[in-house]
């Protein structure tokens, strides 16, 4: 073992975002969150990932909460720890391009508001869809670190990944991240890709997976051997399944080794009974599905994500179709190869699922084309690492004009817009921003609050003439 791997492990925790938004659909709220940050802060962690992903989404739509201020109750609380948001490269927390200056002004306002560490990833792992958020991020001296989808194909050799890690070194990256979003990375594969990247680039390298295949503490334990830089652990009750592999037992393999991270077991132990009843409770109201906890070794057969796989079943019981799961699950792979061997991870692994569906429940592959088909077809996502099949591309947009450029090249500046129409709203800066991502939504949550400072309002004027409301 070279000197160069002996060192303390360094862990993120992502029991505030990535665990609860893969165990429980991200419901997870505020109120349950902030009266354990300060316990969470004194662990010791690399970083806490706190934020991104759905949260935003989840926030607004489903428990009428302003993300924002979570944001900020949880950094007030978080003095020594940084705090970590996912980003979608270019579509930031959505699922389209948005113009540059929409993507700037969010990466300003996140870390404003207290984002140290922003991960940036693409569906494609095309760069260019990234170089706008990590410039961003360097303009205003926040840590970019960019994830690599990871995935298995006949284009992704160790070559692939060490050429990109170059790339992404260059592109001036704080960091590079494997994110294995369906657990696919093996314990002894893990070990070679670790050092070919090691051996690559000079910056640090941290590694993201989840347990649905069942190998995650076995991939963490020789990615640490390898001498990767820091890991993503989830505390223990949200822990294994489709979420990451358990903090303590992590903290516990490698305590007495040149990776002992020094963490307090009894600190953490206080941590995990405090999220327990929260996942009883979950369990109690069907919002978290046991199933989610088991281990889904189709993943690896398939290389299908957990999530992608609830709902290939879903879409096929809606159309009374579920003796067609396995045809379905054979077809994915056609259908990604067809669309240039990309990931799966959102949109694509929606995108790859539905057409799978589609072509098989139809008899005939393509007949019903959806529109994000098309537009992955056209260019209009990015870059993939293989070449379209020529034949599918023809069958499903014609002579449709393929892009070639980068794809928000076209979208253009879009924040003086954005915000003469959600202007009678704003009540801060960053409400704007909302408002891009889930416009719908933002407005539903706007009135909403409105709504809610009426009636506080009404109160206080009610105690101040002297009336108590019961």
């Amino acid at each position: 073992m070279s000197d160069m791997a002996k060192k303390p492990i360094k862990i993120t925790e992502t029991i505030l975002r990535d665990a609860h938004q893969s165990l429980i659909a991200t419901r997870m709220s505020t109120e349950q969150m902030l009266p354990i940050v300060e316990k969470l802060d004194q662990v010791g962690y690399y970083s806490l990932e706190c934020w991104g992903g759905a949260t935003f989404d989840a926030s607004l739509r489903f428990l009428k909460e302003d993300p924002w201020e979570r944001l900020r109750q949880i950094k007030a609380r978080a003095k020594n720890t940084k705090l970590q948001m996912l980003f979608r490269g270019q579509n930031i927390l959505g699922y389209r391009p948005y113009g540059d200056d929409v993507v700037e002004y969010f990466v300003q306002k996140s870390i404003a508001n207290g984002i140290d560490i922003i991960r940036i990833f693409d569906c494609l792992n095309d760069l260019r869809n990234l170089q706008t958020a990590v410039k961003a991020s360097n303009k205003e001296g926040g840590h970019a670190q960019i994830a690599l989808s990871y995935t298995l194909g006949d284009a992704y050799t160790l070559e692939y990944w060490t050429n990109i890690a170059k790339e992404i070194e260059e592109m001036g990256a704080d960091s590079i991240c494997i994110k294995d979003m369906a657990g696919l990375l093996l314990p002894y594969e893990a070990t070679r890709l670790v050092t070919a990247l090691k051996e690559a680039v000079k910056i640090p390298i941290q590694l993201h997976t989840h347990y649905t295949s069942g190998v995650a503490s076995m991939t963490y334990l020789k990615a640490v051997e390898a001498g990767v830089d820091v890991i993503d652990c989830a505390m223990s009750p949200f822990a294994l399944g489709t979420s990451q592999p358990a903090t303590e037992v992590m903290v516990e393999t490698f305590k007495g080794t040149p990776y002992d991270t020094g963490f307090d077991q009894s600190l953490l132990a206080e941590i995990a009974d405090y999220f327990r009843p929260i996942r009883d409770e979950a369990l109690d109201s069907g919002l978290l599905n046991p199933k989610n906890l088991g281990v889904n070794i189709k993943t690896l057969l398939y290389q299908v994500p957990g999530g992608m796989l609830s709902n290939l079943t879903s879409q096929l019981k809606e159309q009374h179709a579920e003796d067609k799961y396995y045809e379905v699950l054979e077809e994915v792979p056609r259908v990604r190869k067809d669309l240039g061997e990309c990931p799966l991870v959102t949109p694509s692994s929606q995108i790859v699922g539905t057409q799978a569906v589609f072509n098989v429940l139809m008899g005939e592959r393509y007949k019903m084309v959806t529109k994000e088909t098309k537009a992955v077809l056209s260019g209009r996502y990015g870059k993939t690492v293989k070449p379209f099949n020529p034949e599918v591309q023809k069958k499903c947009i014609g002579d449709e004009e393929i892009i070639t450029c980068r794809p928000a090249d076209l979208v253009g500046n879009e924040l003086d817009t954005l915000e003469a129409e959600m202007a009678q709203y704003k009540e801060q800066d960053e409400d704007v921003l909302s408002y891009a991502l889930f416009p719908q939504v933002a407005m539903d949550f706007f009135k909403y609050r409105d709504a809610q400072k009426t009636k506080v309002d009404a109160a206080v004027a009610d105690t101040a003439n002297g009336a108590y409301p019961v």
